[in-house]
């Protein structure tokens, strides 16, 4: 429960190396780390990706493969593990990278090509690589997350828009991640980038102005600096960088069930996440990965993905839980940018935040 906690309010961090925790499912011939284990197959991803044993049940059940997870503690230190063992992967497919890494993974050419069955029913939004190196699998949306009580306690009207958060009636007010050692920090980086192009650093010099507070990574950011956060120990900050699929999370198991979660989004703020799983050049069990590929986005992997992950599915038709439904937030609009721009900026963007915010 705190890890589908913490991946619904956004935990990948980026930049150590480290890839530790391992779970596995599986039968008595999972054994041995993928390595000669034709009816295993190993999953490289980051520390959230976990998937329910009832699910992964069901895909063995279906192919005959059983499933071994190996998770780092985040998304780029899986990454950059697996570029470090390329051509000798620790596993057979690799889930995780996300459009704001996406590049660096296809440049590294970690990937076989795969054509998953069931890509059609993928809007073309979500596939980003033509040449089938990489599947989506779920999307989410990086937002700044807001404390009902605060404003309503005060009669402010929360923000919505990224130029609201540089007005003086929330000077002081938000916390965001370090867009050097956070991903949902890099995302909202991202976002003001694609709001603002190249006046990017003007607005962050306003932001910083109004008194935006910098923390490392989500955990202090929301547990530590949030007002808002139920499992948190009580900050002063009515708003924070996390997600669009926080507030369900906030509320998810309550009895009774409120009215409405005690935290909301901002939905002018939001930069979209798409996430992808591949099959792993130099694979052991390329056969059992690309039929994990097609289950991935079937409809029962799809249709757990929501409470198991807080994420959302990118299979069309795919029905979302009523918690999601009932207090979660469309983001109609969000701020997107092309994965080869973000390859081509992206350490230039992060230099220069550094620089005009950390100074």
């Amino acid at each position: 429960m705190v890890t589908k906690f913490r991946r619904a309010l956004g935990v990948a961090v980026l930049g150590t190396l480290t890839l530790s925790a391992l779970t596995a499912c599986g039968g008595p011939e999972s054994s041995g780390g993928g390595k000669g284990d034709t009816k295993k197959v190993t999953v490289v991803a980051h520390g959230s990706f976990v998937p329910s044993d009832e699910v992964l049940k069901e895909f063995t059940e279906k192919t005959g493969h059983t499933v071994e997870v190996l998770g780092g503690d985040d998304a780029g230190s899986a990454l950059n593990q697996a570029i470090l063992t390329k051509g000798n992967p620790q596993g057979d497919v690799f889930f995780g990278v996300d459009n704001t890494l996406l590049s660096r993974a296809l440049d590294a050419d970690l990937f076989t090509p795969y054509e998953a069955e069931g890509l059609e029913k993928i809007p073309a939004e979500y596939r980003l690589d033509e040449e089938h190196r990489v599947t989506p699998v779920d999307y989410g949306d990086v937002c700044v997350n807001y404390d009902r009580s605060y404003f309503d306690e005060r009669g402010l009207e929360p923000p919505r828009t990224l130029d609201d958060l540089v007005r003086p009636e929330y000077k002081n007010l938000l916390v965001t991640e370090n867009a050097a050692t956070s991903s949902p920090g890099l995302g909202f980086l991202l976002a003001t980038v694609a709001e603002y192009g190249e006046d990017w650093e003007e607005y962050w010099e306003r932001l910083r102005d109004n008194g935006v507070e910098v923390v490392d990574g989500w955990e202090q950011a929301y547990n530590d600096r949030f007002s808002g956060s139920a499992g948190g120990r009580g900050g002063d900050r009515p708003l924070v960088v996390s997600y669009a699929s926080s507030p369900p999370a906030e509320v998810l198991g309550a009895d009774p069930a409120p009215e409405q979660a005690p935290t909301g989004v901002a939905t002018g703020t939001c930069f979209r996440q798409v996430e992808f799983a591949g099959l792993l050049d130099g694979a052991r069990n390329p056969e059992g990965g690309k039929a994990l590929l097609d289950f991935m986005i079937g409809e029962a992997f799809q249709e757990h993905l929501p409470l198991q992950m807080f994420v959302h599915p990118v299979r069309e038709g795919t029905e979302l839980p009523e918690v999601f439904t009932r207090y979660g937030e469309t983001i109609e609009d969000p701020h997107t940018l092309a994965p080869e721009r973000i390859a081509a900026d992206r350490e230039t963007w992060i230099k220069a935040w550094t620089s005009t915010v950390l100074r």
